[in-house]
C-alpha cells in the first residue's frame, strides 16, 4: 500500500494505524507549500485535492475515518476496533464522524477559511472564532465523548489516533490543553507509543 500524507495533517491518524496493523506500506510525502496537492499527477490519486489518500489493491481511499476503518478491517489481529461487536464498531464511527466532520471543519476555519468566504471581514471573524468552536468541541469531548484511559474505554484503537492527531493543533487553535486534562493526559500518553514515534519521525523525514 501507499499512503500518501503531508506533514502535521489528518494523514498522521492513517499513518500510525499503519505501524500499529504491521502493514507492508510506504509513504509518499505531498508537498503543501508547493501547492502539490493541486498537481495534475496528485489530482488522479485523489481529485479532492487533500490527504490522505491510501492506495490499495482494491482501489484508492480518501477519507480519514475510511481509511481508519478499512485498516481496522484488514488487519484484524491488531485489534484496533471492535469488529466483533456492531454496537461498539458504530461508536468508534461516531467519534470518528464527530472528529470529521466538525473538529476538523472548526480548525479548518482558521487557516482555511477561504473554503466558505472570500470577504477578508469574514475571514477575520472565522479565525477569531477558532478557539471558541474548537474549544467546546474538545471540552465535550473531554467531559462526555471520552470514555478512558482510551476513547471507547478500555480498548486502545482507532479513535485514539485520530483524537491525538487533532489534539496536536490545540495550541495553534488558540485553545490550552489545561482546561481539558483528559484530552491533555491523553495527548501525552499517546506521544509515548512507540509506533506514534515512529510514524512521526518518518513524516518529519520523509
Amino acid at each position: 500500500m501507499i499512503l500518501f500524507f503531508a506533514p502535521h495533517t489528518c494523514s498522521l491518524a492513517s499513518h500510525i494505524a499503519l505501524e500499529h496493523a504491521g502493514a507492508m506500506y510506504e509513504i509518499r510525502k505531498v508537498d503543501f507549500a508547493s501547492s502539490e496537492q493541486r498537481s495534475e499527477e496528485y489530482m488522479q490519486v485523489n481529485p479532492k485535492g487533500r490527504v490522505p489518500a491510501l492506495v490499495t489493491d482494491a482501489g484508492i481511499l480518501t477519507e480519514t475515518p475510511a481509511i481508519l476503518a478499512y485498516i481496522a478491517q484488514a488487519y484484524p489481529e491488531a485489534e484496533l476496533a471492535p469488529l466483533d461487536d456492531p454496537f461498539e464498531f458504530a461508536r468508534v464511527q461516531s467519534f470518528n464522524s464527530y472528529l470529521c466532520s466538525t473538529v476538523h471543519v472548526a480548525h479548518a476555519h482558521r487557516q482555511r477559511g477561504t473554503r466558505w468566504a472570500d470577504d477578508p471581514a469574514a475571514l477575520e471573524a472565522m479565525k477569531k472564532k477558532v478557539p471558541q468552536a474548537v474549544g467546546d468541541a474538545f471540552r465535550l469531548i473531554d467531559e462526555e465523548l471520552l470514555r478512558g484511559p482510551w476513547v471507547m474505554g478500555d480498548r486502545y484503537g482507532i479513535c485514539d489516533m485520530y483524537l491525538f492527531t487533532l489534539a496536536q493543533w490545540l495550541e495553534a487553535d488558540g485553545v490550552s490543553p489545561d482546561t481539558l486534562p483528559r484530552v491533555a493526559e491523553h495527548r501525552e500518553r499517546m506521544a509515548q507509543d512507540p509506533a506514534v514515534r515512529r510514524a512521526i519521525d518518518a513524516e518529519l523525514t520523509a
